[in-house]
């Protein structure tokens, strides 16, 4: 048997690999599907190949039962079901997993890794997570963000806490976007130097010390925990690094009066965030978990069913 020739697909790795007018499409997509007036079944007969090398409740669930809503199939891949857990190459699953499965979602730590899998599929790869991006959580927050304050245009959103994968890909949606995106993140803990450049030159893109400078007036207040998953010897050492990054309601007061709470979650209250502000009227978090499931359909629905935006 000889190769397959290579098919004609898109990978969703990081939010550029969408282009604005994709992006609000892709919302556009999410929002009828959440409101039920989407109902073609585009995954009918496929597969979706769920790699996790990283646990998950959020990004797991919203997967599997979006693509069971679209008529398909999720297979959850875990490492110690495949053999990527006992040292068979990336690009050899990549290329396996291509003549079985119709779309590859993979949920790791290094980002290079989910590179070298795209590079090898000739399936469509998304990106369920990396130490250095979340792309589909952001969009799942805009989303949100569009839901209760009916625009992402001429909103401040700050970005308070670690300069992990989410604020990167924070930055990449606010380089793409256009929006203003304030970052407060402590000494030590900056986001992506060369993601920030690039978006610092666009001019949409400020990092603060104080996370009072960022909060203030911003539209959408979002943070993460201090210690991300692999991080956990850090703990102690982060909570004294980010001693006064806490969401408190005295924070959110500097927000515009209108202002929205997110985050990815899992959250620890009383580190990053107070139990007044999650559990909040200001907090969105339940509707923006939600968001995972109508933007990752809609995600799917337009990689591996071939469904058009505008």
């Amino acid at each position: 048997m000889t190769d397959r020739p290579q098919r004609a697909h898109r990978d969703f790795l990081v939010i550029s690999d969408f282009t604005k007018s994709e992006i609000d499409g892709l919302f556009g997509l999410a929002e009828r599907m959440r409101c039920g007036e989407y109902t073609s079944k585009p995954l009918a007969g496929k597969t979706l190949g769920m790699i996790f090398t990283k646990s998950s409740t959020r990004t797991r669930v919203s997967f599997e039962v979006g693509a069971y809503q679209l008529g398909g199939h999720a297979l959850f891949l875990a490492t110690r079901d495949v053999q990527l857990g006992r040292g068979e190459p990336v690009a050899d699953t990549a290329r396996v997993l291509s003549r079985m499965v119709d779309g590859i979602v993979i949920r790791t730590f290094a980002h290079s890794e989910i590179e070298e899998l795209a590079r090898h599929a000739d399936v469509p790869v998304i990106d369920g997570l990396t130490d250095l991006q979340h792309p589909c959580q952001i969009l799942a927050d805009l989303l949100t963000v569009r839901q209760h304050l009916g625009t992402i245009k001429d909103r401040k959103i700050a970005w308070i806490g670690d300069g992990n994968n989410m604020a990167n890909s924070w930055i990449d949606a606010a380089d793409v976007l256009g929006f203003e995106l304030a970052l407060a993140c402590p000494e030590g803990y900056d986001p992506d130097e060369a993601l920030f450049a690039r978006a610092k030159a666009a001019g949409n893109v400020t990092l603060h010390r104080d996370p009072r400078d960022a909060v203030s007036g911003a539209h959408v207040v979002n943070t993460d925990v201090w210690a991300s998953m692999g991080q956990e010897e850090e703990q102690k050492i982060r909570e004294r690094a980010f001693s006064g990054f806490t969401v408190d309601a005295t924070l959110m007061k500097l927000a515009s009066r209108d202002a929205i709470f997110l985050h990815c979650l899992p959250a620890h209250r009383g580190e990053e965030v107070s139990a007044e502000v999650i559990d909040g009227p200001q907090s969105r978090v339940w509707d923006e978990a939600e968001n995972r499931l109508h933007i990752q359909k809609a995600i799917m629905a337009v990689l591996m069913g071939g469904e058009r935006l505008g």
